[in-house]
């Protein structure tokens, strides 16, 4: 019995992934409430004119055009609220509530109170699997379901001769019972889509992700840059007065593999790249273009702020305090960058501003390496030494 109700309440999905799947789905009942608010309105509008001609009864015309009122209301402010960015759902169940008791109480004055001679088959069907169009849990169905069941047969008792109620008690029963299995199906049909489309997701977003990552470094690889620096110079925020691009190399890096051997090689890389992902706080991107080869990007509002990030990244290299004893500059592991700096908006040409930056990478080589040159068309050139 536990394991029945475990499942009928779709537990069996896994509490966390049955809540993920129905705030995603959620948001649907609000487009059928719209929708099916619409066609209860116009349906009845137009059946008011029924009682009007036919029985020519002013009051049953009445009920009528206020139910569908009610039900143009309701579709109204459902599309309203598709609108809104932050939809809570209590709004939503309260208006699934609303649209329900709007059509059970009609149906129930159509079925029993004005109609006490006949029996009601097809408005007991009609309100019971209206809740077909939500995707709701077993437990609000039931709730619904159990109440229109309850409605229906206590004035279906109250008003009719018992000749005609216990066929209208067997109906709302048959009835209720295919709507619980149903709206139960169709719900969890429509999680397991809801799952099936997550996992796709994952896993796109996971090939994604792989196909942009260095796998050594974990730092963005070289397309990904690319794509990135034209994002960034296309897409900058007014704030952002200059665009800094930076290339660097390690120092000496192919003596450091034939004297260490290319594992420790591979771990040097690792750990300038764990250095360099942790400038993100900064609002550095940082990426992986070559084999000792890395490139950096971020905006500043003003250029004497450069420093402080390269400073911040020289220091971090630093206190990796990896041994290079075939280095002819440092005794642990040191990089040369070169950064150009361009205002915002000035410049489209991704390949021109790399070659700008990597022309200020080498003159920092030529200048003796374990430095910095920055450079730019507004900025004259000058070069930051490592703090000792």
């Amino acid at each position: 019995m536990r394991k029945f109700l475990y499942t009928w309440r779709f537990y069996s999905f896994g509490r966390e992934q049955y809540q993920e799947c129905m705030n995603n789905i959620f948001n649907n009942n609000l487009l059928n409430l719209r929708q099916g608010n619409l066609v209860v309105a116009a349906f009845i509008a137009c059946f008011s004119f029924y009682p009007l001609l036919i029985e020519n009864s002013i009051l049953k015309t009445g009920i009528y055009l206020g139910v569908a009122l009610i039900a143009l209301m309701l579709s109204f402010y459902s599309n309203y609220l598709l609108q809104q960015i932050n939809i809570r759902k209590r709004q939503v169940y309260g208006f699934i509530v609303l649209f329900y008791l709007n059509l059970m109480l009609f149906g129930t004055y159509i079925s029993v109170w004005a109609n006490p001679d006949r029996a009601a088959t097809i408005y007991a069907v009609f309100i019971i699997s209206s809740l077909l169009l939500f995707v709701i849990s077993p437990q609000f169905n039931l709730v619904l379901i159990l109440g229109a069941m309850v409605i229906f047969m206590t004035s279906s008792v109250i008003i009719k001769e018992s000749s005609v109620w216990i066929l209208d008690v067997v109906n709302i029963l048959v009835a209720g019972a295919l709507s619980i299995y149903f709206c139960w199906q169709i719900t969890k049909l429509r999680m397991g889509l809801e799952i099936s489309a997550i996992k796709l997701e994952e896993e796109r977003n996971k090939y994604v992700d792989q196909s942009i990552t260095d796998e050594l470094t974990q730092l963005r690889n070289r397309r990904d840059f690319m794509q990135t620096f034209q994002r960034y110079i296309s897409n900058y925020r007014t704030s952002d007065d200059w665009l800094c691009v930076a290339l660097a190399d390690i120092d000496f890096f192919k003596l450091y593999n034939d004297h260490y051997g290319h594992p420790r090689g591979d771990e040097c890389l690792r750990s300038i790249g764990e250095a360099l992902n942790s400038l993100s706080s900064l609002g550095v991107y940082a990426a992986r273009v070559g084999g000792e080869e890395f490139a950096l990007l971020w905006f500043e509002k003003d250029v004497t702020h450069i420093d402080k990030i390269i400073n911040h990244w020289t220091e971090a290299i630093r206190n990796l305090k990896i041994v290079h004893e075939k280095s002819k500059v440092s005794e642990y592991v040191t990089m040369s960058i070169g950064v150009y700096v361009v205002r915002c908006g000035s410049s489209h040409d991704t390949q021109a501003l790399y070659d700008l930056a990597d022309r200020a990478l080498y003159t920092a080589k030529g200048s003796g390496r374990n430095c910095t040159i920055v450079g730019g068309e507004e900025i004259k050139e000058y070069k930051i030494s490592p703090k000792e």
